[in-house]
């Protein structure tokens, strides 16, 4: 029979380097789904319509680099591997998000934020530090954190336009994603954060959405 294998501190810390670039500049590998936008014709769009378009994809984009480091964070300081597992599913779901929306941006004639590094590391600090909290508080994070993405996404279809039709597909399907994730959190035993907390994470998120529109 063969040994599971034991990684030291430093196999960590690679794979964890790994994990940040490939999301930051790469296309990390997801759960293999079909892109929603693919299957659906390309509007005709003004060059006003295709430029708001671009940036609110692009905020869309940060927001899966964000995801991302807070559930790598999260499942690294995860005390119980059920939930690490959890974490691990819906970050591959996350990847698809990522990966969907960075091929929407390109084919709108956008760029990705200049800022994604910074938007990793923010993100990824704030999930260990939910992570340490403990196990309930790190699931009541991801539940209000998801929460607010819904609420986030309504708007996006709501400001997107009519005519583009294939960001809308790939929004809705994300919309329908974060809420499962939160979904799964309850069911699994978050915590509801206190209010201050929750009132912290929108004006953050409202800081992140602001620049990237524009950086």
């Amino acid at each position: 029979m063969s040994a599971t294998r034991q990684y030291s501190a430093f196999d960590r810390l690679l794979m964890m380097a790994d994990d940040a670039l490939t999301t930051v500049f790469g296309k990390p590998p997801g759960t293999g789904r079909p892109d929603p936008a693919a299957s659906v014709a390309e509007g005709e769009l003004s060059d006003a319509e295709r430029h708001e378009a671009g940036a609110l994809m692009r905020v869309n984009h940060v927001g899966e680099v964000c995801a991302q480091a807070l559930y790598q964070a999260q499942a690294l300081t995860a005390r119980d591997p059920a939930l690490r597992e959890r974490m691990r599913r819906a970050s591959e779901e996350e990847n698809d998000h990522l990966n969907w929306c960075a091929e929407r941006i390109d084919a709108l004639g956008a760029r990705r934020s200049l800022l994604n590094p910074l938007w990793y590391g923010g993100a990824f600090t704030i999930g260990a530090c939910a992570g340490l909290a403990g196990d309930r508080f790190n699931l009541g994070f991801v539940a209000e954190t998801e929460r607010q993405v819904v609420a986030h996404l309504d708007g996006h279809l709501e400001r997107l336009p009519a005519d583009d039709g294939r960001s809308r597909a790939v929004v809705t399907q994300m919309r329908t994603d974060e809420g499962e994730h939160a979904t799964m959190a309850v069911t699994a035993g978050a915590a509801e954060l206190p209010g201050p907390v929750r009132a912290l994470m929108r004006a953050a998120s409202r800081v992140m959405t602001t620049t990237a529109h524009h950086v």
